[in-house]
């Protein structure tokens, strides 16, 4: 029997010993899980064996249980480097269209020859769904998940229909009475610009330039494309709109005042504006606003200064920055200013993480002792925040790990001399005569 009790003793120091140095090599393992080996003594007895002279069976391993506290964060330069802060895992799929879930921790993550996110092996990063233009997802179940992919471009270009221009006209200039020539500085106080886009993206520069046409009136003016194209009327350019000042330099509304190139003047081929085959399907209307209607221009005795100039349309974009926020938020820029919102990073938590099954990679599936995946939002609820352009480091503490490999060395040690002793008692015992 002590030969038993030995040997048991002996395999459960060599499981610590297993289990330490499994932690000890993965020290610098992204997401790794510090295991810790449980142990349990056996004891076997029966109704009729007395119960206050059993010695026990020895030892057994109970459990090698995985510990799931947090990890350091290393900082990278990658924005597809994730890291959670708190509980919850990240879900991947082995492809795109499969339902088979693994779970994991280790945020480096890369973009494949489709685009789409995945991680060393070439597994899927699960997503929600979200609004292109607020970011609000439309459903948190695990179910609806998709692969997130990055487009590189914006999409298909989109016509300019509307230009918001603010501005402060300076109330100290001199009327001005001669006839408006966009090439003779002399007929106008100011101008300014802005990049106008057609139906196929191609850009145009659209001109206004400002006038002092009486006290507290001002003309407004505009010019396509530096004046090369030849609109009926005066000249080659739309306007003049008027603005009227109260006597403290806010503009007079209603009405708004609004500078109209009508889309059949600018479609029109011989008139010269559109000489590419691109086609406006609405008016373009300059709006003495902001977007928001908030501000206006304003006529105040301080230099002339452009606040706000802003248009609606784009043309195609290419990608040039990903950001992911707390919230697990994909934003993609683009080189035509457009922002777009592509998916909400999925966390999935556990009611009992430690019945997890490991899987190799840092990742892990459900079972039975687990529980149901619960999917979430990143920084919601119980559900932790994730760190873009951050790594979990494996929790494992080296120092306490060296001595856990010593404190398993000796217990080795002890059962060995154990087990040495019982077997110079059995020789001895043989030898007796």
């Amino acid at each position: 029997m002590s030969f038993n009790i030995a040997l048991s003793g002996l395999a459960a120091a060599q499981k610590d010993l297993d289990v330490t140095a499994n932690n000890i090599a993965n020290v610098n393992t992204t997401g790794f899980k510090e295991s810790r080996a449980e142990f349990a003594d056996v004891y076997a007895t029966s109704i009729f064996a007395s119960g206050r002279t059993k010695v026990g069976d020895g030892v057994t391993t109970s459990v090698v249980a995985q510990q799931f506290n947090q990890g350091a964060l290393q900082f990278t330069n990658n924005s597809l480097d994730l890291a959670i802060t708190g509980e919850g895992f990240f879900a991947t799929t082995p492809d795109r269209l499969s339902r088979d879930f693994t779970y994991t921790r280790a945020g480096n993550f890369k973009l494949d020859k489709d685009n789409f996110i995945v991680d060393n092996r070439g597994n899927f990063l699960q997503g929600f769904s979200v609004d292109p233009s607020t970011g609000q997802n439309q459903s948190v179940s695990l179910s609806t998940t998709q692969p997130i992919s990055i487009p590189t471009t914006a999409g298909a270009p989109r016509a300019t229909n509307n230009v918001f221009v603010t501005a402060n006209l300076n109330s100290s200039e001199i009327v001005i009475g001669a006839a408006f020539d966009p090439t003779d500085p002399a007929t106008y106080s100011h101008s300014t610009s802005v990049t106008v886009y057609d139906s196929l993206g191609e850009p145009h520069i659209l001109s206004m330039y400002f006038r002092k046409s009486a006290v507290g009136e001002w003309e407004a003016f505009a010019v396509w494309d530096d004046n090369t194209a030849t609109p009926p009327g005066p000249g080659s350019w739309f306007g003049p709109e008027i603005l009227e000042f109260d006597s403290s330099g806010e503009l007079i509304v209603p009405p708004e005042p609004v500078l109209t190139l009508p889309f059949a003047l600018l479609n029109d081929p011989a008139n010269g504006y559109l000489t590419n085959g691109a086609q406006f399907l609405n008016d373009v209307e300059i709006n003495f606003r902001d977007a928001s209607g908030v501000r206006r221009p304003t006529q105040y005795a301080a230099p002339f200064d452009v606040t706000n100039l802003s248009q609606d349309g784009t043309t195609v974009g290419n990608l040039t920055g990903v950001d992911i926020d707390a919230f697990g938020r994909v934003l993609a820029t683009y080189s035509n200013g457009d922002e777009e919102y592509l998916a909400q990073v999925t966390l999935v938590q556990f009611a009992n993480v430690q019945g997890l099954k490991q899987v190799g990679n840092t990742s892990w599936q459900q079972t039975i002792t687990s529980g149901e995946p619960i999917a979430g939002q990143a920084n919601v609820g119980t559900f932790g925040a994730i760190n873009s352009s951050a790594l979990e480091q494996s929790n494992v503490n080296l120092t306490t790990e060296l001595v856990d490999l010593i404190s398993a060395q000796r217990n080795f040690q002890a059962n060995s001399r154990a087990l040495e002793v019982n077997s110079t008692l059995q020789q001895t015992i043989l030898q007796i005569r």
